[in-house]
């Protein structure tokens, strides 16, 4: 397979171009324009498609998920519509995601601390070296706990509490940050459970204790810009989104996490 690397081919014009099982990473295609082009069985994963304009497309068991804000659909908004579904799915799903008042922020963090001790206790079942397994080239179980030990390091103990380099050695960002110093990236290391459980539990109860001395002051607060590199970026942010996106990140993740816990347990991980 011809590698094209760090090139600029911008402008560039393809016409009846065969590329089957392409792999493109890292790439931009602002302003591109496809047409009659077959996208079938086509993977797009961190893919940002804001002002994407699809005409005259077929889409038949396309399956999409992630931060999807606005979509529209055949001149529908569908984003309202798909909101309203996951709600009657899951009732606690507002109270998680959406908590107005530092009650509201408890309660959610109370929520997602019994919703993770389930998920947790399920991931035991399993032999060790399955929570090593990736399903479907998504994280590991292990690696989403890392991942959200660095999370709640970024915007509670970083962002929130002005730590410039709070991060553990085992923390783990997602795959698509650039790397960064001070910022721990060790894909290789397999720490247990119970390793990986210490930095979560560590993470949790810092969470729960800035929760417990939230106010409505403190909630409606900017940050105080940190010192140096790291993430998130070294300015001000407001307290009530720092703390909207940990939520955000363990209430998907979990999901992530029973998702593919349901396939290892069918001994069927796609690895």
């Amino acid at each position: 397979m011809e590698r094209f690397h760090d090139a600029d081919l911008s402008g560039s014009e393809f016409e009846h171009v065969r590329l089957v099982g392409a792999q493109l990473r890292r790439v931009d295609l602002t302003g591109a324009r496809f047409q009659t082009v077959d996208l079938t069985g086509a993977a797009f994963r961190d893919v940002d498609f804001s002002g994407a304009q699809l005409r005259g497309v077929l889409v038949r068991e396309a399956d999409v998920s992630g931060e999807i804000l606005s979509l529209t659909v055949n001149g529908v908004d569908v984003v309202p519509l798909v909101e309203a579904e996951l709600d009657r799915r899951d009732p606690e799903r507002p109270t998680l995601l959406r908590p107005t008042d530092p009650a509201g922020f408890r309660e959610a963090w109370a929520i997602n601390e019994r919703r993770w001790a389930g998920t947790v206790e399920r991931a035991r079942l399993l032999p060790a070296e399955a929570l090593h397994e990736s399903v479907d080239g998504e994280w590991s179980f292990i690696e989403t706990l890392r991942h959200l030990a660095f999370a709640t390091d970024s915007w509670v103990s970083r962002a929130i509490q002005g730590d410039p380099s709070p991060w553990h050695p085992l923390e783990l960002p997602w795959d698509e940050m650039p790397d960064t110093p001070g910022v721990p990236r060790d894909r290789a290391a397999r720490p247990s459970l119970d390793e990986a459980l210490a930095l979560r539990h560590d993470g949790m109860a810092r969470v729960g204790r800035l929760l417990e001395g939230l106010t409505d002051e403190s909630l409606a607060a900017q940050t105080t810009p940190v010192d140096g590199p790291g993430w998130p970026e070294p300015r001000s942010y407001p307290v009530r989104e720092c703390l909207l996106t940990v939520l955000n990140e363990e209430y998907h993740h979990r999901l992530f996490a029973e998702r593919d816990l349901s396939v290892l347990e069918a001994g069927d991980s796609g690895t």
